[in-house]
């Protein structure tokens, strides 16, 4: 039972397809659900926002900590392992900025196929069936719908991999231009810390972002659309 009454059956024909009785003539519902998904709309706007607001600054922060970092022959290379810490900690924050993203634009996805498409061609139906009931629910109950882990890989594909690369290769151009007569090792050596060590650190955390950019998962991400492997462009 889907708000009270007893007689509301989501899968009815009549029920799935409202796309067409919203075009045929005026209705209440149809009045609401415009309020609703211009406010929906607002919010996913809200959150891109949010989003970009992010990237802006990891984009400035990593463009000033370049010059600094080659301003000067006596300037120290752990700046650039500060600024790859920094890109991981706006990564974290972007990747639990776009789950909440991923929240509003989910139902705008879901009125979009199975509202608006339908009041334009009734006759392609609706693409699922109990679209009403789940949106339902999702009022009453909202929750995170996509995998911290998936955030974190659509970000990092998206913006971060490649600031990251940036920044490795700035560093490691860094060591090896920049201290002559000294070897890679001792070159990257911080104090006490062995350059081997540090050396081997920063690429094991690069391997780890890499391979989480490129896990293969099952994509809880609604309405995204991606590139094929033949260049086309397809939503999934």
């Amino acid at each position: 039972m889907i708000g009270g009454d007893p007689d509301f059956d989501p899968e009815a024909s009549e029920e799935r397809e409202i796309g067409r009785e919203m075009v045929d003539k005026s209705t209440g519902l149809g009045s609401v659900t415009a309020h609703l998904y211009r406010g929906e709309i607002s919010r996913v706007t809200t959150w891109r926002d949010r989003l970009d607001q992010t990237t802006n600054w990891a984009v400035t922060v990593m463009a000033a900590i370049l010059v600094y970092a080659f301003s000067s022959d006596g300037t120290s290379h752990v700046i650039l392992l500060i600024g790859m810490l920094v890109m991981s900690v706006f990564l974290g924050i972007e990747a639990r900025r776009y789950q909440s993203y991923d929240v509003w634009r989910s139902r705008v996805r879901l009125l979009q196929e199975n509202l608006f498409a339908n009041a334009l061609d009734p006759s392609a139906g609706v693409e699922l069936s109990r679209w009403r009931a789940e949106l339902s629910e999702d009022y009453r109950n909202p929750t995170i719908k996509m995998p911290y882990s998936e955030a974190l890989g659509r970000r990092l594909r998206r913006v971060y991999l490649p600031l990251l690369t940036v920044m490795l290769v700035s560093w490691l151009f860094r060591i090896g231009a920049y201290y002559p007569g000294q070897t890679w090792w001792q070159a990257a050596s911080i104090a006490w810390v062995p350059g081997s060590v540090v050396l081997g650190g920063v690429l094991l955390g690069y391997g780890l972002a890499v391979g989480i950019a490129y896990w293969p998962r099952n994509r809880q991400a609604k309405g995204e659309v991606e590139e094929t492997d033949y260049g086309e462009w397809k939503e999934s």
